[in-house]
C-alpha cells in the first residue's frame, strides 16, 4: 500500500507527534489559512475544508458506517459513507478517495462530485463544533469491504426506507441530513427514480 500523510508515522525527531492541519476557507471556500485540527473545532469552530462521501452498491443501497467508538469527535453514531478534511493543498476528491480506502478497505468504482454546502454543526456530546465548507462525493462500492477497527465500528447497507426507520431509531451524526440533503440530487441521478432517494 502505498504511504500517505495518514498512514505515515507522523513524530517528528524529537519523538513528538505532528500537529494535523485543516485548511481554513472564507464563505466562498478560498483558501485562507490552515489550523490545528482540534483547534478548529473548538466553540465557535473556524470554518474549514472538508468532504463527505455517500457510496452505493448495484441496488442502489447506501453504505452507512458507525463511527468507532475510540474517535475523539461524535464516536459511535451512524453517518455517511465516509467523511473527513483534505490536508492543506490536497485536493478534495483524492482525500475522498484516500479515505475511504483508508477508512473502508475498499476503492469506489465510480466516484463523482456533487457540489458543496456550508454548515454550522455544534456536537452536543463533545461540545465541538463542526463549521465547515463541504465537498459532497457521490460514487459505486463493488469490492468487498475492509473496514478499519480504529476508524470504523459497524457498516450497513440500507436503502431509503431503512434509512429513515434507522435514522428515527439511532444515532446519527449531527451534520449527516445536512450533507445527505445536499447530495441527494446527484444522488438520484446516481440510483435513478426507483431506489426512492
Amino acid at each position: 500500500m502505498p504511504i500517505t500523510p495518514a498512514t505515515a508515522t507522523q513524530s517528528t525527531s524529537k519523538g513528538t507527534t505532528d500537529a494535523i492541519l485543516l485548511e481554513l476557507v472564507d464563505e466562498k471556500g478560498v483558501t485562507i489559512g490552515t489550523a490545528e485540527k482540534l483547534a478548529a473545532h473548538q466553540p465557535p469552530g473556524q470554518l474549514h475544508r472538508a468532504f463527505s462521501v455517500f457510496l452505493f452498491d448495484e441496488q442502489g443501497r447506501l453504505l452507512l458506517q458507525r463511527r468507532a467508538l475510540g474517535k475523539y469527535h461524535s464516536p459511535g453514531v451512524w453517518s455517511n459513507t465516509c467523511c473527513g478534511h483534505p490536508y492543506p493543498g490536497e485536493a478534495p476528491f483524492a482525500a475522498a478517495a484516500r479515505r475511504t480506502f483508508e477508512e473502508l478497505g475498499v476503492s469506489p468504482s465510480l466516484l463523482g462530485e456533487a457540489g458543496t454546502v456550508r454548515y454550522n454543526h455544534p456536537d452536543p456530546a463533545s461540545g465541538l463544533v463542526e463549521q465547515e465548507f463541504n465537498h459532497l462525493f457521490v460514487g459505486l462500492v463493488q469490492a468487498p469491504l475492509a473496514p478499519d477497527p480504529e476508524e470504523v465500528g459497524e457498516t450497513a447497507f440500507v436503502t431509503a426506507t431503512e434509512l429513515t426507520e434507522r435514522h428515527a431509531r439511532d444515532t446519527f451524526s449531527s451534520w449527516f441530513m445536512t450533507v445527505l440533503d445536499a447530495a441527494r440530487p446527484a444522488i438520484r441521478e446516481l440510483t435513478g427514480p426507483s431506489a426512492g432517494w
